[in-house]
């Protein structure tokens, strides 16, 4: 698969197979999560993997209800480090680290969706209450969910916008 082209035929999942993930595929998408780039290369982030089918509902409530959450086989919640403060001060704490983590998801779906598995999103999260699920550190910060399995179907593409609209050269 070309990467544009898997850039281009990645959807949004939101309905999943009741099936599991072989581990050798997690193992890709962990790689993918890791080798991504970082701020200073500090990698200030941290990925929680769920499987756990009580976690899952808990992070799913916690999402305003969101249920497809918990019906995925497995759930990635990308959490920032506040540790990065200490080389970057609060513009690496409340910007670098968001940045790290999404770019290491971004990477992750791109796998996931070349492997045949479809992700999707969440930011609409309590993030309290998901710090409260995961037992999380206090430097950690839940900032994105991902839902992870084999879609049931695919959606069609939504529209974007025109090249004109979205770019503009000086």
């Amino acid at each position: 698969m070309e990467f544009l082209e898997a850039i281009r035929e990645r959807r949004s999942i939101r309905n999943f197979q009741k099936k599991d993930i072989p581990q050798k595929i997690v193992d890709k998408l962990i790689d993918a999560l890791i080798w991504a780039p970082s701020a200073g290369n500090l990698q200030s982030r941290k990925f929680f993997f769920v499987k756990d089918a009580k976690l899952k509902e808990n992070i799913a409530d916690a999402a305003l209800g969101q249920s497809f959450i918990a019906e995925a086989p497995l759930v990635i919640v990308g959490c920032t480090d506040s540790r990065i403060s200490r080389r970057y001060g609060e513009r690496g704490e409340y910007l670098y680290t968001i940045q790290d983590v999404a770019v290491s998801i971004m990477g992750m779906m791109l796998v996931a969706h070349e492997n045949g598995l479809g992700t999707v999103w969440v930011g609409a999260f309590n993030e309290d209450d998901v710090f409260d699920i995961l037992k999380l550190p206090g430097n950690l910060r839940p900032v994105a969910i991902v839902p992870v399995g084999y879609p049931v179907k695919i959606p069609s593409p939504p529209p974007r916008v025109s090249r004109h609209e979205a770019v503009e050269f000086r």
